[in-house]
């Protein structure tokens, strides 16, 4: 979970945009220059990313989900370890007692169980990160989205990201829009969970 951490607080850029641009051109006529559409009383705020994944709801639910498949996992592989490693001992202890034959087609076995078990682990490590690649896309998703809405109702045309690794050296605290955006994700995520088409079983309870 360490690697998600740092993967959702590198690519959760909160819907930044760029939402106004200059255009200088030199008229033959007149000379001047002239800035084109450029809004003069531009709304900004920040949210704290990490504070956010921390509050959270959904994100704390998904990452006790995969902590959980993570250590069956885990558990898992080392008993697959440790079922060599026996294996291996046991060959260590008797080796004397087998032919040159025996010998060698032990270990030629231990070794494709080896091999086996290095895949098997490689298998183990894509799985884990293809989840943590469809949280971090889930989380990014959910939480841009809310923005537009949030940053709809509220005015605002820019939302920064601030915190360490941010380009945000400061932001004055009138403009922190954390909790707000805590508080609201919490509140769609609360309904989501419990609205019907979220819960397949009501329909059933509901016809017995």
């Amino acid at each position: 979970m360490k690697n998600l951490s740092l993967i959702l607080n590198g690519i959760l850029l909160v819907a930044v945009a760029v939402l106004y641009y200059l255009h200088f051109s030199v008229s033959s006529k007149s000379g001047a220059s002239a800035a084109n559409n450029v809004p003069s009383d531009i709304k900004i705020a920040y949210i704290n990313s990490d504070s956010v994944l921390n509050g959270y709801d959904f994100f704390k639910a998904t990452r006790e989900i995969l902590e959980a498949k993570g250590k069956k996992l885990d558990s898992d592989f080392r008993n697959r370890a440790q079922g060599l490693q026996n294996d291996y001992n046991a060959y260590q202890k008797n080796v004397g007692n087998l032919t040159i034959g025996q010998a060698k087609a032990i270990e030629e076995d231990l070794a494709k169980k080896q091999q086996n078990l290095q895949l098997y682990q490689q298998s183990l490590q894509q799985e884990v990160g293809k989840d943590e690649a469809k949280v971090t896309q889930e989380l990014y998703k959910r939480i841009t989205e809310y923005l537009k809405t949030y940053s709809a109702e509220q005015g605002y045309q820019l939302v920064l990201k601030f915190d360490p690794s941010s380009d945000v050296l400061y932001g004055a605290v009138p403009l922190d829009i954390t909790k707000q955006v805590i508080v609201g994700l919490n509140d769609a995520y609360k309904l989501e969970k419990d609205s019907p088409a979220t819960k397949p079983d009501s329909a059933s309870s509901k016809k017995k």
